[in-house]
Parts: structure tokens; C-alpha cells; sequence
């Protein structure tokens, strides 16, 4: 299994919104950089994520499931893109905070921090777990 963060003003799509997507989940559409393209033709079925509000919380709020591997993006015509469906498997008990991510030095080098406009991002093991750490996310989590 592999790691990812999903990054999402919650104006536009938050939380609460991929919840009521049930085990269906929601493609996540929309997305128009080829690096975070490719990591979504990386994801498998079953890989897990965080899901990320960007803009004023940026926090870390829930946990996600990769449910379909890519397709093609029906947001546009352009067959370049494609996308990933994702549903919510359950919220964190505390969310982490882009501050508190930085401030933990063993963070210091995740995709989050120092490319922290790219919308799907890698993350390892290791960073995976000490965030579910500091989340209090349960153990199905991990």
C-alpha cells in the first residue's frame, strides 16, 4: 500500500461533501498538473490518503481510500487528464495543521512542505504514520 495527500479548498469540495459520497467516493477531478497526474496513475486500489483543506485551515481533516484507479478525467475532453475516485473512510480525531507539520522536524522534507501548491503529493511511510500519530487517527487508519 501506498501513501498520498489530496488537497481540496473546502469552498470548493471539503470534507463533509466527500463523506456524503459514501463507499461510492468521487472522482477527483480537476486537476491540471502533469506531476500530480502521474502521481494518480501511480495510486492503486486500496492505497490510502489524507485529505487536506488548503486555503485557511490547511489541515489535515480526514483519511481517504483510493477506490478506482485512473481514468479518464470527465471534467474535460482533453484526453491528457486523467483521475482517480477516492471515498472517505473517516475523519481524524484531531487535525494536523500545515504549522504543526512544519514544526515537526522528521516532516521536514514531505512534498507538503516543500511543494506545497502541488494538489496530490506522495507520502512515505514513515511521515504516514507519525501523522496518524499526531491526528489520533485509529488504527484501521494505518
Amino acid at each position: 500500500m501506498r501513501y498520498w495527500l489530496f488537497k481540496s479548498e473546502p469552498d470548493t469540495w471539503g470534507w463533509s461533501q466527500q463523506v456524503a459520497k459514501g463507499d461510492a467516493g468521487e472522482e477527483w477531478d480537476g486537476v491540471r498538473n502533469y506531476q500530480a497526474r502521474n502521481f494518480m496513475r501511480d495510486m492503486k486500489i486500496g492505497d490510502r490518503g489524507f485529505f487536506y483543506h488548503s486555503q485557511k485551515e490547511k489541515a489535515v481533516v480526514g483519511i481517504i481510500e483510493v477506490c478506482a484507479e485512473a481514468h479518464p478525467d470527465s471534467s474535460t475532453d482533453d484526453p491528457r487528464w486523467e483521475c482517480v475516485d477516492i471515498r472517505a473512510l473517516g475523519p481524524v480525531k484531531h487535525p494536523v495543521t500545515l504549522e504543526e507539520i512544519k514544526a515537526e522536524e522528521r516532516l521536514a522534507n514531505m512534498p507538503l512542505v516543500k511543494s506545497p501548491r502541488l494538489s496530490v503529493q506522495p507520502v512515505a511511510a514513515e511521515e504516514w504514520a507519525l501523522i496518524c500519530q499526531m491526528a489520533g487517527v485509529p488504527e484501521w487508519a494505518e
